[in-house]
């Protein structure tokens, strides 16, 4: 079981600083799911603005998800080895400088490198942030409250991005860079001052895996290439196949280098905490099938329907404000249900909604169609969010928890990148390059029946983690009541003078069973 560093009362109230080492790791994370959503409302503005093609701006959201989704393994183990509140600082200032280049360039490849520079910040910054809020939180009440508020506040971010980015981009979409300068500095410097100092790792006693990290990261990148860039070059062409190929090979070859280091980027034993990894396999489906409900639905709700981009930011709200409004309460929830409760059911809202917005023609409105979903979604995500958090955290000793938050936000990005590309192709194929209602509509059916089946298959691995841990709590009880029931007399000669032993020694064997 992890051990806190800062072990605040699970009774007793947080003391403000406490409260705003919190408040810098949530600004933090707002900012990263700010930037990701304000981005996706303004690419049209911005191709216009600087001349780009349609595949030339793809790049400016896929070049944030390559530095993203490619390096987090390395950044969350970068904490580990170097020290979660240095790397932190460092990323977030690395975050602030990426966001004034990109809101001050005229040049398309300056932004994208903007973007992938302000990708690789976030790398660093998600599995820090979060690790230092499982070893300053102790596990139980106090670590759950912390994470069901920080992960909800991430999720906001996302939904607020979508309502400021429709105002911002009116005004001028290189405000969706600059506007989150200020506050990234602001916490910066609130984070210098508040965020636990921890001892360094000594050196020498924690090597650096430099192969594994070659071999793992280039393998997360070129993965997320590949399938960001399979709809322009073709999910059966050469370079897709062969590409997909050398990530198979730098795959095996880090899980090859990994069990024989000594000092691994990923000790692959932290995987036999089924906890662990089933919460990232939730974690990828979940993220995954929300970026494609939401592509999906934006295009539908802008194209079809022809919504603004104002007014289909502001249909989405609900969801987040649903979200929002449970941050300070998801903690007690997760006390009193637990986690393995808490998933499938949050899983099955998002299912819910998605399988209900397969009702979508020519006509739809708000009120028969997307307000119902979102309810669903906000409540799911409400659920789940929080929860696939802790369950990929529990469990896991301090010096291992930025690993282990770096698998979870992997999780989420390369489920993202690989269900968003699928969905794409998917809409393209159905289609079939048409624009009337009924072509549009032949290609969203499809990409939303995907994306419901991604999410049902989550479900199904949490129901199953559920299922095994109900049998895991029950197995004790079931033995203690067995043992409690056995007459001395049967118990035998080393019960007989009032010995506890052979009763014990039965329990165990019973709750080994």
């Amino acid at each position: 079981m992890t051990t806190a560093s800062d072990d605040p009362s699970t009774t007793g109230a947080w003391s403000p600083r406490l409260w705003g080492t919190l408040v810098v790791l949530c600004a933090a994370l707002f900012l990263d799911a700010l930037d990701v959503s304000m981005v996706g409302v303004a690419l049209p503005s911005i191709g216009t603005d600087l001349h780009l093609s349609t595949s030339a701006l793809q790049w400016v959201v896929s070049g944030y998800v390559l530095g993203y989704g490619g390096l987090l393994l390395l950044g969350g183990r970068a904490a580990d080895l170097l020290g979660r509140r240095r790397v932190f600082l460092a990323a977030l200032a690395v975050f602030a400088a990426a966001s004034l280049l990109g809101g001050l360039v005229d040049d398309g490849g300056l932004l994208i490198a903007a973007r992938f520079l302000k990708g690789v910040s976030a790398a660093f910054t998600a599995p820090a942030g979060l690790s230092i809020i499982t070893t300053t939180f102790a596990e139980g009440p106090a670590r759950n409250r912390a994470l069901s508020i920080y992960t909800t506040c991430g999720a906001s971010g996302f939904s607020l991005g979508l309502v400021l980015s429709g105002l911002l981009t009116s005004a001028g979409w290189r405000w969706t860079f600059l506007m989150p300068v200020p506050v990234a500095l602001v916490a910066l410097g609130a984070a210098v001052r508040l965020l636990p100092r921890q001892p360094a790792p000594a050196r020498g006693t924690a090597g650096y895996d430099a192969a594994g990290a070659i071999t793992g990261t280039g393998s997360l990148l070129l993965l997320v290439f590949t399938v960001t860039e399979a709809q322009n070059a073709g999910w059966a062409s050469t370079r897709t196949i062969g590409s997909l190929a050398v990530v198979a090979v730098l795959m095996a070859l880090f899980l090859l280098i990994e069990s024989r280091a000594a000092h691994p980027l990923v000790r692959l034993g932290i995987f036999r905490n089924g906890g662990v990894s089933r919460a990232n396999v939730a974690a990828l489906a979940v993220f995954g099938s929300y970026a494609g409900f939401q592509f999906i639905a934006t295009l539908y709700l802008q194209r079809l329907l022809g919504w603004s981009a104002l007014e289909m930011a502001l249909a989405f709200l609900p969801a987040g404000a649903l979200v929002a409004l449970s941050a300070t309460k998801m903690g007690a929830v997760v006390d009193r249900f637990g986690t393995a409760r808490l998933l499938p059911l949050g899983i099955g809202f998002l299912t819910a909604g998605y399988a209900l917005f397969l009702r979508l023609d020519e006509h739809s409105g708000f009120l028969g169609l997307v307000l119902p979903s979102m309810v669903l979604l906000g409540i799911g995500f409400a659920l789940a969010f929080p929860s696939v958090n802790i369950a990929a955290t529990n469990g896991v000793d301090d010096e291992e928890q930025g690993l282990a938050s770096g698998l979870v936000n992997t999780a989420f990005q390369v489920g993202s990148a690989i269900v968003l590309a699928v969905a794409t192709a998917v809409i393209t194929a159905g289609s079939d390059g048409g624009l009337s209602p009924q072509a549009q509509l032949a290609g969203y059916r499809p990409a939303l029946l995907l994306v419901t089946a991604v999410s049902l298959g989550a479900l199904v691995v949490t129901l199953v983690g559920w299922a095994l841990e109900r049998r895991r709590t029950a197995a004790p009880v079931a033995a203690e009541s067995i043992s409690a029931h056995i007459p001395r007399a049967v118990a035998g000669p080393a019960t007989a003078g009032g010995s506890d032993e052979g009763e014990d020694a039965e329990g165990r064997v019973l709750a080994d069973r």
